[in-house]
């Protein structure tokens, strides 16, 4: 019996959410379970991932081979980087109070990037919405514009009109008496 850590896919059409779960391979993907791990919803972004870590650690340690999306769901949250330092201490190659303090570390370093990236992503989303209004007002000015084009071009012709029956009148003497 081979043990998969997989996602098992929720959600209506379009809208997917997972639960992560430890799972018989043979099993149907959204089938039997084993045990659930977390959650991971790929349409937020970042993407919201909810993992119990300690169990996920545990299950790994055991030998339970990850899918290709939870092996990167996984490196993400710190467990293969705390799985790699355990190792290290039970082969005896560092201490666990050193493989503790590499560990947060690299914690510190993976909440500074994201933080990173989600203060990127909202001043995306300030640089869009400003961009988009821009372009609202700009067509908003083009609108205005053309109405009033049009009314004005609504009143001329009835003033062209008038002007233009008197040079139509003009033109037409000036042409029978040249003849």
């Amino acid at each position: 019996m081979s043990v998969r850590i997989r996602l098992q896919r929720h959600g209506r059409k379009q809208r997917p959410y997972y639960y992560i779960v430890v799972a018989d391979s043979r099993a149907k993907r959204d089938g039997r379970f084993i045990e659930r791990l977390g959650s991971y919803n790929p349409l937020t972004n970042p993407a919201t991932i909810e993992l119990d870590t300690d169990k996920a650690l545990d299950w790994v340690l055991k030998g339970a081979q990850p899918s290709d999306t939870v092996r990167a769901i996984l490196s993400y949250k710190g467990v293969l980087m705390r799985k790699h330092l355990q190792v290290g201490v039970h082969k005896g190659a560092i201490t666990q109070e050193q493989a503790d303090n590499r560990f947060a570390e690299w914690l510190e370093s993976s909440v500074s990037r994201i933080q990173n990236k989600i203060e990127g992503l909202k001043a995306s989303a300030d640089e869009h919405t400003r961009v988009r209004m821009e372009r609202e007002v700009a067509v908003a000015t083009r609108r205005a514009e053309s109405l009033r084009a049009a009314q004005a071009a609504a009143e001329a012709p009835a003033e062209t009109a008038e002007g233009g029956v008197e040079a139509a009148d003009n033109s037409g003497e000036t042409t029978a008496e040249e003849a």
